[in-house]
């Protein structure tokens, strides 16, 4: 009887864990539709501000400017800004940044560059403080959905130290949403900013539905909308002016959609990872109520023998 109440208790335990799973699966479902939708919002103007400053860029080749965000100096020092996340639960998806951004660090000081790191997320921030390396600046506290604010907040930090000279170049690795079951590290050069080639006209977007009560994924494409700049069209600003007001503009954008990917691609692997124990879980649920059924056919059995032996042994 005791070997039964252990299998009970046990049984009691995975349903209750699997409650708790499928409750969080279903919360990721949800935000992540959010994180997606948000996406999609953002893309048409990220899109439209970068072929804007490429053909202000190209309309402007014969002018002197002055725009210290386009400079290519000799690199020196290079900061790595990392975005995982606070919370675990979501499979390989913060392990795979933290390897990714280790390796671009070694790589780079084996180049002879000197490196440090600005870190988004708790999970960053607590591998790589207990592994010494320099750390520029940490932010953690974001929201599952990123905002505008905290993308400035965060613009404001790698502008000034770029434009100090203390670094020279700052790379962005974040894990881009390519699926709900899907996604891939990504390394980008965030500063200098260069323009050109921003939109690619074959860009996929991922759009996550609803069809029969069950979430989809469809495929769609960037609409190719270019943006003209007239060729006679006369600027009250000087081209300088111009590109140092849009240029800091369209890296809080490159930001904040980098968050943003990142924010999705976490929410969906929560949601896999806690499906896949849900799974897990209803799987040994089964098994254990098997375990359970034979042991106890096994004590009735031997009780029923027990009865038959006295009878016997009184006749």
């Amino acid at each position: 009887m005791a070997n039964l109440k252990a299998i009970r208790d046990r049984i009691s335990s995975v349903k209750n864990t699997r409650k708790i799973t499928e409750a969080m699966r279903l919360v990721a479902a949800a935000k992540v539709r959010r994180a997606q939708e948000q996406v999609l919002r953002s893309r048409p103007f990220a899109d439209r501000l970068a072929r804007i400053l490429q053909n202000l860029q190209s309309s402007m080749r014969f002018e002197d400017l002055d725009a210290p965000l386009l400079d290519s100096r000799e690199v020196q020092t290079i900061t790595l800004l990392s975005i995982t996340g606070d919370r675990g639960l979501c499979g390989g998806y913060n392990a795979n940044i933290i390897k990714r951004t280790e390796l671009r660090f070694k790589e780079l000081e084996a180049q002879g560059y000197k490196v440090d790191l600005v870190l988004i997320g708790r999970k960053a921030i607590t591998y790589f403080q207990n592994r010494s390396y320099p750390i520029r600046a940490t932010f953690t506290g974001l929201e599952q959905v990123p905002n505008a604010q905290e993308a400035m907040g965060i613009a404001n930090e790698v502008l000034a130290a770029f434009l100090s000279a203390s670094t020279d170049r700052i790379e962005i690795i974040f894990t881009k949403f390519i699926n709900l079951v899907s996604s891939k590290p990504v390394t980008q050069t965030l500063l200098p900013l260069d323009p050109q080639g921003i939109a690619s006209a074959d860009d996929e977007i991922f759009r996550l539905t609803t069809r029969e009560g069950r979430l989809t994924v469809e495929v769609g494409q960037v609409e190719n909308a270019e943006v003209k700049l007239p060729s006679d069209i006369v600027f009250d600003q000087s081209p300088d002016v111009l590109l140092n007001a849009l240029l800091p503009l369209y890296l809080e954008n490159q930001l904040l959609r980098s968050l943003q990917e990142a924010a999705a691609s976490e929410l969906a692997s929560r949601m896999t990872a806690m499906n896949n124990a849900s799974d897990n879980a209803k799987a040994l649920a089964k098994t254990l109520t098997l375990d359970y059924n034979k042991a106890r056919q096994a004590a009735i059995t031997q009780e029923i023998l027990e009865v038959v032996g006295g009878s016997a042994a009184l006749a």
